[in-house]
């Protein structure tokens, strides 16, 4: 007889990302694009956008065009924004795909207007500027210039300008002084746009800690992302026989020790090795030495283990286990990091129905 269960696996719930999009939604009152970007945070793309869409989403936002073409080739018809594009990307499929796009520059607009005229589908566009994140937007050097070509394609009738939009540097951390100082940046862009005759577009600038904490960053729509999927943009409140490669971990006395199986390889942080915790036996375990490329070790005493016990890395906290916050704060990271990188040969069971087909 086989044990079909599966080795490890990722649980998901759908259920809980609706009711946090729902959550927020309500919050704000007013239209919020749910980010589904990065295999929805690790989360699974497509049942992560209907789980939003369930739970109340006006729009979706992902990074780049391949996954608003998957979201549309399963079915997915919610409005939906990519936003980072390279020279040469294939604007016309976006265009046959009704994805909305994002340019900061004035050689991606001119890309965009060629596809446009090609496909004869005219573009629903973004424009970016940068207010002081140093990342993908347009300069307020280069901004007016961005904002005059706007301006001509769409009375040119090759586009539309449906948003203006930026990215905070500082939101998770509700003083500081870059917050105001982006916010001015932000409206004074805006109004050069506005006197430039772009009046329809809505204005974008909240990520999920803004959404959370910052309400005058909120505008016609808010952008959260990692607030969806119940972890804390804001982050965590300050809290003689060697073991594994390199021998950096020796038990003080006798014990057991569990092999987890499971590694860097999975999605495991390396850097894990001696510092991040897992509930495993009825309490939580530092990981003993080095996380391997398929597995680990757990130092457990004296308690009472079984082969195939469950072992758990992170979850909400309920039931004792870490959260991924811990292990963010044990490893010096963000848990934006952990959440999305956790894969390789994890499959992924959902509980919850929302969005479910």
């Amino acid at each position: 007889m086989t044990n079909s269960a599966p080795r490890a696996e990722v649980v998901v719930d759908l259920d809980a990302i609706a009711a946090n999009t729902a959550v927020l939604r309500e919050r704000v009152g007013r239209p919020l694009m749910a980010v589904v970007k990065a295999d929805g945070y690790g989360h699974g793309l497509v049942p992560a956008a209907r789980a939003v869409l369930a739970g109340g989403a006006d729009a979706l936002g992902v990074a780049v065009l391949e996954e608003a073409l998957a979201l549309r080739a399963a079915g997915v018809t919610a409005p939906l924004l990519a936003w980072l594009h390279g020279p040469g990307t294939d604007y016309a499929a976006a265009l046959a795909a009704d994805v909305e796009l994002s340019v900061n520059a004035e050689w991606a607009l001119e890309e965009v207007v060629a596809a446009a005229r090609a496909t004869g589908r005219p573009a629903r566009l973004h424009l970016f500027v940068d207010t002081g994140l140093s990342r993908e937007g347009a300069t307020p050097a280069d901004w007016p210039g961005v904002v005059a070509a706007a301006a001509r394609a769409q009375a040119d009738g090759d586009l539309a300008v449906v948003g203006l939009w930026s990215h905070m540097a500082y939101a998770d951390a509700p003083t500081h002084p870059t917050i105001a100082a982006q916010v001015s940046v932000f409206e004074e862009a805006v109004a050069l746009a506005r006197r430039a005759g772009l009046t329809e577009a809505r204005r974008h600038l909240a990520n999920s800690a803004a959404t959370v904490a910052l309400p005058d960053t909120w505008y016609d729509m808010v952008r959260p992302g990692i607030a969806l999927y119940g972890l804390d943009p804001l982050g965590g409140v300050p809290a003689e026989v060697g073991v594994s490669y390199g021998h950096t971990y020796f038990p003080e006395s006798e014990t057991t020790l569990a092999l987890v199986p499971v590694g860097y390889a999975d999605g495991v942080p390396r850097a894990g090795g001696n510092r991040a915790p897992v509930l495993a036996g009825g309490a939580q375990r530092t990981i003993a030495g080095r996380v391997c490329m398929d597995q680990f070790v757990l130092d457990v005493g004296d308690a009472v283990v079984r082969p195939g016990d469950e072992v758990v890395l992170w979850g909400p906290g309920d039931d004792g286990e870490p959260t991924a916050q811990q292990w963010a704060d044990a490893l010096d990271t963000i848990h934006y990091e952990l959440v999305t990188r956790v894969g390789g040969r994890f499959t992924r069971r959902y509980v919850g129905s929302a969005g479910a087909v």
